[in-house]
């Protein structure tokens, strides 16, 4: 039995005892063998079952009854997207995650929202490329989509922002899991001649210092912090020595389009 639990609806307004809640929901797992995916609905006292899609596609649920707490599954994919390109929205007492790529990284888009999908926490409507007007005029091709708006997401906004400005949280080491490690390399990473550039541009040289270090501790990869070129600016390079360490530890979540940044095809 997972320890995490299933993500939970309140659609009425009655206080129930979140323990007593917790208690109905893993008899309905014991009694008819679902996953810790499945999603359950608390409706006047009673324990229903309902698909994620049909529920948000029927009823406008306020972020304030979207209610954790959200299996590690969910927490390795967004830890490790906000260590890349995702950015999180405080909005409506709530959190949401918003994931993009360049066009041109479509497929690799694409299997990312399936995953979140099937996890319950977005549309299963496929995201569509749009164009924006980027830097000097130039014409950009992006897809992108967002999360659904949960109150229980809140305490991850509160750790990764400070002042709207992302920062790396001092507890990333209890979330940087092989899920999330392979997502941040996708994400954020590129190859090199021997080894593995990680763009942390955004972040300090104390953060890029913490991320060496649970790099480290987590997985054994040796890695060191070069300049990126521009004052105060700092990317992660893996060693060469460490690749086929990483490689053992995170191909079987990278994305085929994606291997190419690995040296495999």
């Amino acid at each position: 039995m997972p320890y995490f639990a299933p993500n939970i609806y309140f659609l009425n307004d009655n206080n129930f005892i979140y323990k007593e809640c917790l208690v109905k929901l893993f008899q309905f797992f014991k009694l008819y063998n679902l996953s810790y995916f499945d999603t359950f609905v608390l409706i006047n006292n009673t324990t229903s079952i309902i698909s994620c899609e049909n529920l948000f596609n029927k009823n406008k649920i306020s972020s304030n009854k979207r209610i954790g707490p959200h299996n590690i599954t969910i927490l390795s994919i967004l830890f490790g997207s906000l260590l890349g390109d995702c950015h999180a929205e405080f909005r409506n007492k709530g959190t949401r995650f918003c994931f993009y790529q360049e066009a041109s990284h479509t497929s690799y888009l694409m299997w990312l929202h399936s995953l979140i999908s099937d996890l319950g926490y977005t549309s299963s409507k496929e995201p569509k490329i749009h164009t924006r007007l980027g830097k000097k005029g130039r014409v950009r091709k992006v897809i992108r989509f967002k999360t659904w708006t949960y109150s229980s997401f809140n305490w991850i906004y509160e750790i990764w922002y400070n002042n709207n400005t992302k920062v790396v949280p001092s507890n990333i080491g209890e979330y940087l899991t092989p899920l999330a490690l392979a997502i941040w390399i996708m994400d954020d990473g590129s190859k090199t001649m021997d080894g593995l550039k990680l763009s942390t541009n955004s972040f300090s040289y104390s953060e890029c210092i913490l991320l060496v270090r649970v790099l480290y501790e987590n997985f054994n990869l040796k890695t060191s912090i070069q300049s990126a070129g521009v004052e105060n600016q700092y990317v992660i390079y893996i060693w060469k020595e460490s690749m086929p360490l990483l490689n053992e530890i995170i191909l079987s979540y990278v994305h085929s389009s994606m291997k190419y940044k690995l040296n495999k095809k």
